[in-house]
C-alpha cells in the first residue's frame, strides 16, 4: 500500500474529514490533500506529522543497504 493509500484509508477509518484530520496532525489542509493524491514533492517532517497520528514514521533508507540485504 501506498503512502496516500494508507494516509486516506487510516483517515477515513477514524471518520474525519481532511479538514478534521490536518487540523489534529497539526498541519495545513492543503498537507493532507497532497498527501491523499499522491504528490511527490511533499515536506518529510510534515508527512511525520501525520504518519505519527497511526504510530508510523518515514526515515531515508539506504538502498545500497537494502539490496544487500535483499540479495541474501
Amino acid at each position: 500500500m501506498d503512502l496516500a493509500e494508507f494516509v486516506k484509508q487510516r483517515r477515513k477509518e477514524v471518520n474525519l474529514t481532511q479538514e478534521q484530520f490536518a487540523e489534529r496532525c497539526g498541519v495545513a489542509l492543503t498537507v493532507i490533500r497532497k498527501i491523499e493524491q499522491g504528490k511527490t514533492n511533499l515536506n518529510m517532517d510534515k508527512v511525520n506529522l501525520v504518519l505519527a497520528m497511526f504510530g508510523h514514521e518515514l526515515a531515508p533508507v539506504d538502498s545500497r543497504k537494502l539490496m544487500k540485504e535483499n540479495e541474501k
